[in-house]
């Protein structure tokens, strides 16, 4: 003989509800985990745009001072 199992209306909300705000959390460390790759990505490409010499910036069509510029700029912004 089967067994049936029949849940409250109430309980699915809260569960539809629960996976959800799993969902959403789920999201957002995503986004985070993310955003600070690409923030430690640019942080390392600036920190390397710096320590080129003149030479290998005109290969890149940079000046010194464009080298300077971009490097100082703050990692969070693109």
């Amino acid at each position: 003989m089967t067994t049936m199992h029949f849940q409250s209306s109430r309980r699915r909300t809260g569960d539809i509800r629960r996976r959800a705000a799993l969902d959403g959390l789920s999201d957002a460390t995503q986004w985070v985990r993310a955003t600070l790759g690409e923030w430690r990505w640019r942080s390392r490409e600036r920190g390397q745009l710096a320590a080129l010499d003149d030479r290998m910036l005109r290969d890149i069509g940079l000046t010194r001072a464009d080298a300077i510029r971009l490097s100082r700029k703050p990692f969070w912004q693109e």
